[in-house]
């Protein structure tokens, strides 16, 4: 397996359910394809650099973790179709 670094922005709309509801989603999906999650660092919401979709802050959530590629697939993929987050990152963690 190999390490991965996701980051993720959520939208600050959200009460604090919701937004937790996703970060465990995006864990679950994870720990699902037999990866495991090695570390989950809540920012909290923060200001932007630039507005994304009329919003001026965020909620950022790191999430690293070791997983098949195939899982990159799926994250990607569920990042894209959930509205409520804003813009996301996969790295490679060397």
């Amino acid at each position: 397996m190999t390490k991965y670094e996701t980051m993720l922005i959520i939208s600050p709309e959200l009460n604090e359910e919701a937004t937790e509801a996703t970060v465990e989603k995006v864990t679950s999906v994870i720990e699902d394809d037999e990866g495991e999650v090695l570390k989950l660092d809540k920012w909290g919401t923060k200001e932007l650099a630039y507005e994304i979709n009329d919003q001026t802050a965020g909620y950022y959530a790191v999430v690293n973790f070791k997983a098949v590629p195939a899982t990159l697939d799926e994250l990607e993929r569920i990042y894209r179709i959930d509205d409520n987050i804003m813009r996301y990152l996969i790295l490679k963690d060397e």
